[in-house]
């Protein structure tokens, strides 16, 4: 026996809420399945979010694997503190526990003046000579490395404040090309979020033109549905999931051609480490990065038609 059209609506029993519910789950899955009917015309919008979704991530990767890559130079951030002649061995020891008591400080390093000019005199082949030295002119050094968390402005403002100490000679940095290489990731990383900004644009508006177009194919069917007195929200809705799968369906074939992207580069990048005696492997997004495309994407896609169908449904009225 066939269920009669009343058996498939909601029951009265049922409540509004699920009433709400079932609705709007019926025109979701009745917009999937008007996409999944033009599969061409829907792939090639899904893949244009897509390649525009991927590009600032993929950036965005590229920064974060530069970040992690100058982190494991390890003692190319570190900068030395030459203490002042009058600082005892037991002040420096002092000093070098309440510097690495800082959270942007990762340790700290004390050279004693007598082990500085032990090194000296085995390196600088001048032993005998320095051994007619009335006293020992090397001071106590600390070696500081900061912590990876670091930005070059934070990097420039703990060398600054260590140098400001009481117990401080000088305080001598060569990592200045370190500096600068923080600092074009930092402008890099900006650069990548004003494009994004104007590739979430460019989406907005391929989104737009996409539904506009199909509103005006449905332009007959949808003066029909307001003549028998549906309202511009009841007609808008299928337009909106629309634009919801176009940005659900581009945010997750933007991950796979990021994750593609790093999988080809892989060996590659395993054979110039390998050259350089190191372990650095290709990071990834991570599952926050990843929701976060996904939502853009859907949220995208959900102002785009929702820009287009709000303008232009106003103009479709019955005649």
């Amino acid at each position: 026996m066939k269920p009669t059209p009343d058996a498939l609506l909601p029951s009265k029993s049922s409540g509004p809420l699920a009433a709400w519910a079932i609705r709007h789950l019926s025109t979701l899955i009745g917009s999937l399945g008007r996409l999944a009917r033009q599969p061409g015309a829907t792939l090639m919008t899904v893949m244009v979010i897509a390649v525009t979704l991927a590009l600032p991530a993929a950036m965005h990767l590229v920064v974060k694997n530069a970040r992690a890559m100058s982190g494991n130079w390890e003692n190319a951030l570190d900068f030395s503190m030459y203490l002042k002649p009058g600082v005892s061995l037991g002040d420096a020891e002092q000093l070098r526990a309440l510097i690495a008591q800082r959270a942007d400080v990762e340790q700290v390093q004390l050279i004693s003046a007598d082990e500085a000019l032990a090194e000296f005199k085995a390196q600088s082949g001048f032993g005998s000579a320095i051994d007619y030295l009335a006293e020992n002119p090397l001071p106590h050094t600390l070696v500081v490395r900061p912590a990876p968390t670091n930005t070059e402005a934070s990097v420039v403002l703990l060398n600054e404040e260590l140098a400001n100490l009481p117990q401080t000679d000088f305080v001598q940095v060569d990592t200045e090309w370190v500096q600068r290489f923080l600092a074009i990731l930092d402008i890099v990383q900006r650069a990548i979020g004003i494009g994004a900004v104007l590739l979430g644009a460019a989406i907005i508006i391929i989104i737009g033109n996409t539904i506009r177009l199909d509103i005006e194919n449905r332009r007959d069917e949808i003066e029909v549905t307001k003549l028998i007195g549906a309202s511009n929200a009841f007609v808008r809705r299928p337009f909106l999931y629309s634009g919801l799968w176009y940005g659900l369906g581009g945010g997750l074939l933007a991950l796979a051609l990021v994750g593609y992207g790093l999988y080809a580069l892989q060996p590659a990048v395993a054979r110039l480490s390998g050259l350089y005696g190191g372990g650095f492997e290709l990071l990834s997004l991570g599952l926050r990065e990843s929701l976060g495309i996904v939502a853009v994407g859907v949220l995208l896609g959900l102002s785009g038609s929702w820009l287009a169908a709000a303008r232009h449904m106003r103009r479709i009225e019955p005649r």
